[in-house]
């Protein structure tokens, strides 16, 4: 597998382990910027290592080759960029068939071992496709024909399969993993992360800058599932966090409206409503399901809408799985309950005590706005 030490690839390196794999790891020295990855990835090793877990590491050095490709990542390169992990100026960080380049010597490696003890070999990656808005050698159709094409210019390329558990994934499912893994393995989590490096310009003491793309992706994974980062940063985690959050908001927000209609990007984002008998929706009475409009989130179904009379869509209860949040509201001088979006806190409408009693008494009255009605949907 190839260990960068960074988040994905030493949670990969942890799942392999607790799944009973023997493992080989190759790191890469490509004139990066920065070598603190390469030493946080040795520090990794050599805890398993202290743990009775024997881990092949070898780094292999291709400066020279590398060296010559345009890239902010790179020595000589541009300034890195700041901000959210998917803005267009990340784009810079791209280092010219950098995937490609290491699954080619992944694989002669694989083949190398393959033949020299007779066995099968699985070649690893941590690539997800969550970063293939910035990153296209991340996406699941390279490594398709990537694999395709090292098959067949390799004799016995039948011994060796490309193992890419991440690929459909995000940063979030990434943690999740390891933090099971890791427990299976009965190892220390906290130390295992804060010997990873995911930042792209840390500081010379290897702290973390909490500002570039990479950062934020991670702070924000950590913080998703209510934990605070073992790495240090240059600040502190409050600090680092309460940035990351205002920069996915801002993202976020130019990205709604860009893609929703004024009315939409009202009702949603600025906890507006629709008049009364105006939404597409507060008549609808096919079959279907409805969405967060924002978001793609399963709110509700059809079978839970009924007629209310009130001008608005009226459901008398969600989808199991949606976890509509309810609010209290006091503005313009009323005290309601106002409902939002689980996923991405969009604004649905309120919610009130005048529905079927038979469903509980409780009426969802929802902005035809905040929703996308999908006919059919199961």
């Amino acid at each position: 597998m190839a260990l960068s030490g960074g988040m994905d690839s030493t949670s990969l390196l942890m799942r392999l382990l607790a799944d009973g794999y023997r493992v080989d790891c190759l790191s890469f020295r490509y004139g990066q910027k920065h070598s603190i990855e390469l030493e946080r990835a040795q520090l990794n090793i050599e805890y398993l290592n202290s743990k009775e877990i024997l881990v092949e590491h070898k780094i292999i050095d291709l400066t020279s080759a590398m060296g010559v490709f345009e890239s902010s990542l790179l020595e000589g390169g541009n300034e890195i960029p700041e901000g959210h992990y998917e803005s267009e100026q990340m784009k810079s960080t791209v280092v010219p068939n950098r995937n490609a380049i290491f699954a080619s010597i992944l694989y002669g490696y694989a083949l190398s071992v393959s033949s020299r003890e007779g066995c099968h070999v699985e070649l690893a990656l941590g690539v997800h496709s969550g970063d293939h808005e910035i990153y296209p050698d991340c996406r699941p159709e390279f490594y398709n024909a990537i694999e395709h094409a090292f098959s067949i210019g390799n004799w016995e390329s039948e011994k060796i399969s490309f193992k890419l558990p991440y690929l459909e994934g995000d940063k979030v499912t990434i943690l999740k993993d390891a933090l099971q893994a890791i427990d299976e393995l009965g190892l220390n989590f906290d130390l295992i992360f804060a010997n990873t490096n995911t930042s792209y310009n840390p500081d010379k003491d290897g702290r973390s800058s909490g500002a570039s793309g990479a950062d934020i992706e991670r702070i924000l994974a950590f913080n998703q599932l209510g934990l605070s980062d073992p790495v240090e940063y240059q600040t502190s985690w409050d600090d680092v966090l309460e940035k990351a959050l205002k920069i996915e908001k801002q993202h976020k927000d130019d990205e709604y409206k860009q893609r929703l209609t004024d009315e939409q990007y009202y009702v949603t984002r600025q906890s507006g409503t629709e008049r009364a008998f105006t939404g597409i929706y507060w008549d609808e009475k096919n079959n279907g399901n409805y969405y967060c409009i924002c978001c793609n989130h399963l709110l509700f179904t059809s079978e839970m809408k009924f007629d209310s009379g009130c001008g608005w869509p009226s459901f008398h209860t969600e989808h199991p799985r949606a976890g509509i949040r309810h609010i209290v509201d006091n503005s313009h001088g009323m005290h309601r309950i106002e409902v939002q979006c689980s996923k991405c806190e969009a604004h649905l409408g309120h919610i009130f005590e005048d529905g079927p009693r038979a469903f509980g008494g409780q009426r969802y009255c929802i902005n035809s706005a905040s929703l996308d009605f999908k006919e059919g949907d199961e």
